[in-house]
């Protein structure tokens, strides 16, 4: 894998956890019982950790520029580069999560469903990294797959508890599922640099997703509109508004140590 090739992949990876972690920490209090605003706490810790060990790999790669298709090299300000300046002095132009991530939420079925949606493709994608020819990536996904595979496992028990519950519960799941379902065509998109084609992750992902559904009694949408862009750098409104509430303070003080 080429060092800009490498940059590139950490930075989606990166991003995706970063931006996972910022979206699950809205929800903290708003769960339906304080054991569930602890453990999506944990959850959103778990991905922000991930983030972390992404994006400082990232800024160690040597002669790194994010390329024009993604918003232009990283502004002056942003140099040395670091995790910290990787999460909080890039805009949204620069950033190459998928769409998937930076969906506001809606109710708790909403935030279940995409969580089992993500962490669907994250445990075989990182499964497959902890075998990488590169050690620290690979040191990296065999932290990381642990903690998404508890991530899959407790969104498909809530998905499972939610469609196979009382009517209202059914279609609030059902509604977070058509809603969402468009956007996770993207996570198996071609993503130049990587070691692994994502396209070859979809097996396993629908696999594990149709089995869930089946179980919460839940229909598989079919697949049509397939949103993207998100690896280009071309997001939604969305995450405009997040990255300028989680970059306020970083911004508001430069170079400030706390």
């Amino acid at each position: 894998m080429s060092r800009p090739g490498l940059f590139d992949y950490l930075l989606a990876l990166g991003d995706d956890a970063l931006v996972t972690a910022q979206r699950l920490g809205e929800w903290y209090a708003s769960s339906p019982a304080m054991e569930e605003d602890i453990a999506l706490a944990n959850i959103a810790l778990d991905q922000l950790g991930a983030a972390r060990l992404l994006l400082s790999y990232a800024a160690e790669v040597p002669d790194t520029a994010l390329p024009a298709r993604t918003g232009g090299p990283l502004p002056v300000a942003a140099r040395p580069l670091d995790e910290d300046a990787l999460a909080y002095r890039r805009d949204d132009r620069q950033f190459r999560n998928a769409l998937l991530t930076e969906l506001p939420h809606g109710d708790f079925a909403h935030v279940v469903t995409r969580l089992l949606l993500l962490a669907a493709y994250q445990v075989p994608l990182y499964d497959r990294l902890a075998a990488a020819d590169d050690p620290r990536l690979a040191a990296i996904a065999a932290k990381t797959r642990k903690e998404v595979a508890y991530h899959l496992d407790h969104a498909a028990t809530w998905v499972r508890r939610l469609g196979d519950g009382t009517a209202e519960s059914h279609g609030r799941a059902q509604a977070a599922v058509d809603a969402l379902w468009p956007y996770t065509h993207e996570l198996f998109a071609p993503l130049a640099g990587g070691p692994i084609d994502p396209a070859t992750l979809r097996a396993d992902w629908e696999r594990t997703v149709t089995a869930v559904l089946a179980e919460a009694t839940l229909a598989r949408p079919a697949d049509g509109w397939a949103p993207g862009g998100g690896r280009d750098g071309l997001h939604t409104e969305h995450l405009s508004y997040l990255l300028a509430e989680m970059q306020s303070l970083h911004r508001a003080h430069p170079g400030a140590r706390w």
